[in-house]
């Protein structure tokens, strides 16, 4: 397919070409102090390029009036394209998807479900993993399509597909209105309607709410981070657990042992205090996670014309930051283990890589460096997937000793009867 006119150099012709678009009915005279110059000096002096009318055959000097122009349209001035490989297109689509972001939607989606208590099945777990990742792909998508001219101004986004046109809007559109309606669908099929509502709420609220918000009120940090704790209710609600506490699902309290020596109610697995906890959880993580990259990028941002703290107050920012790192550290210590979620082991295990996170939004907080900033961003991306791994470890009910001694049983077992058959 050849294209007409995207060529990297604009030639003499085509400047022509265009001036002439832009006013036909002016005669352009070419005035020169002393001597007739080359044709080409038109293409290369913007202030000698006058109407006749502006400038007049006053002044003395010799001049040549251009009434017309012809310049034969060559072959330099087109280039050869082809079409999208679907390796090619399977790329835009992922970053249409912020591919990265969508992936920790997922995780976290998968982690609410991995936390439940409740029984769930393989099924339910990729259907909840898959359901969420299509609509936060939908919300990023929506959200691209209309921040196309902001994006264009910011080096960290500027490459983006609608930006470069490596897509089509239309075509981006209807990426994100299949994703938009295929999660919501597959999680309706194979989980229930509390996490469809879930997860097409978090596409309103980005695609919406949060975009338009960027451009207004500092809040949209808040609303942003409401986006991201909702995807681990969603693992929760798609094993049946229980959002708001009635009078069948109160809200329970797990003591330690030594302080209560009643025995483990099975009944009380499902605490709808389990599901709020998660959603601090993720809620209070994005406030050091993002204020840090936004301080990084605050020079973008404010090109942009977006309203962030970091750009309108970095010591604020900075303060959010350290405000909700310091609430994880009771969250861990004391909030998950209540909920019955955790033993009270994790209050001890997790509390190390809390220290570590304070100790890092502290000094973002005491300067306000760039340095300072990075290294509690970088924290973050570490500090996220080991609480996680954490919970796991330290679940309520979970003996990941007798899963370990079962798996030597089994391989005693195997031995003794290859030994037996050898014999």
């Amino acid at each position: 397919m050849l294209i007409l006119g995207i060529s990297s150099a604009r030639t003499p012709c085509s400047r022509f070409l265009a001036y002439r678009a832009s006013r036909p009915f002016a005669r352009v005279q070419y005035h020169s102090a002393c001597s007739l110059k080359g044709f080409s000096s038109f293409f290369f002096h913007n202030g000698l390029w006058k109407s006749e009318a502006a400038v007049g055959g006053s002044h003395g000097q010799c001049a040549v009036r251009h009434s017309t122009h012809t310049c034969p349209v060559r072959f330099a001035d087109f280039r050869e394209t082809s079409l999208d490989t679907p390796r090619q297109l399977l790329n835009v689509y992922g970053q249409l998807s912020k591919l990265r972001l969508t992936i920790l939607v997922m995780l976290s989606a998968t982690s609410g479900v991995a936390m439940s208590p409740l029984p769930t099945t393989l099924p339910i777990l990729l259907s909840t993993a898959l359901g969420t990742a299509l609509c936060s792909a939908s919300a990023n998508t929506f959200n691209q399509i209309q921040e196309v001219p902001y994006d264009a101004q910011m080096a960290r986004t500027r490459q983006r597909p609608l930006v470069r046109r490596a897509i089509s809007p239309l075509h981006a559109t209807v990426f994100g209105v299949v994703t938009g309606i295929a999660g919501p669908a597959l999680l309706w099929t194979m989980t229930n309607p509390v996490t469809v509502v879930l997860g097409a709420t978090n596409i309103g609220l980005y695609a919406g709410l949060y975009t338009w918000l960027k451009r207004k009120s500092v809040f949209n940090t808040w609303v942003g981070a409401v986006v991201g704790g909702i995807p681990p209710l969603m693992g929760w609600t798609a094993c049946g657990g229980k959002l708001l506490p009635t009078a069948d699902h109160p809200v329970h309290f797990f003591l330690p042992s030594f302080l209560s020596d009643a025995p483990l109610d099975p009944s009380m697995a499902d605490n709808p205090l389990g599901a709020v906890v998660l959603f601090i959880l993720l809620y209070s993580w994005q406030f050091p996670h993002f204020n840090s990259l936004s301080h990084l990028t605050r020079a973008s941002y404010a090109q942009a014309g977006y309203k962030m703290l970091s750009v309108l107050s970095p010591r604020k920012n900075a303060v959010v930051s350290l405000r909700h790192t310091l609430l994880l550290l009771p969250l861990c210590s004391l909030v998950f283990p209540l909920s019955g979620l955790t033993t009270w082991g994790f209050a001890l295990t997790s509390f190390v890589p809390n220290l570590v996170w304070i100790r890092a939004a502290l000094a973002f907080w005491r300067t306000c460096g760039e340095k300072q900033a990075r290294k509690t961003f970088q924290h973050s991306l570490w500090y996220l997937p080991m609480i996680l791994a954490l919970m796991m470890l330290h679940k309520q009910g979970m003996d990941w000793t007798e899963w370990i001694r079962g798996d030597t049983t089994i391989l005693q077992v195997e031995r003794q009867k290859s030994q037996s058959e050898a014999n």
